[in-house]
């Protein structure tokens, strides 16, 4: 995908309603007062071999950070908040409500904006000691945690 498709899919996510219940949705899932997809995820097409999934990452964080460059040029800096205190709450034994709770348990930080009283959180999830890299987006109307 490339960026101009993550954008579009970001403001399609942001002018669709929000469904009754949850729903999987392509690629992520939608909810009550939610929206996530997976921009990039970690899957067979680039390969089993370290070198496809070094490719995969490196491509990962080339579309993160495009994608970061273009919604700040767009909405101004945002906030970046760090998860670390939501993973902390979530290991001992909090349930972090959805659809915040993929993200903590996934990222060590988001990129937020609010926007027209939605927050729009873009994620990078880095495979620890591995080459593994997902960036996914969240539009949602619940707050974070």
């Amino acid at each position: 995908m490339t960026t101009a498709h993550h954008l579009r899919l970001i403001d399609g996510m942001r002018a669709r309603p929000f469904p009754s219940e949850r729903t999987s949705a392509g690629s992520g899932v939608s909810g009550p007062g939610y929206h996530t997809a997976f921009l990039h995820a970690d899957d067979e097409h680039w390969g089993s071999d370290e070198s496809g999934r070094l490719e995969h990452r490196a491509q990962c964080l080339a579309d993160h950070d495009a994608l970061l460059t273009l919604l700040t040029l767009r909405w101004g800096e945002p906030e970046t908040v760090s998860l670390w205190s939501a993973q902390a709450r979530m290991i001992s034994g909090e349930e972090i409500p959805e659809p915040w709770a993929d993200p903590v348990a996934g990222c060590e930080y988001l990129q937020l904006w609010r926007i027209e009283a939605r927050w729009i959180a873009i994620g990078l999830h880095l495979e620890r000691g591995g080459p593994g890299c997902e960036l996914s987006v969240l539009v949602t109307v619940i707050d974070p945690p």
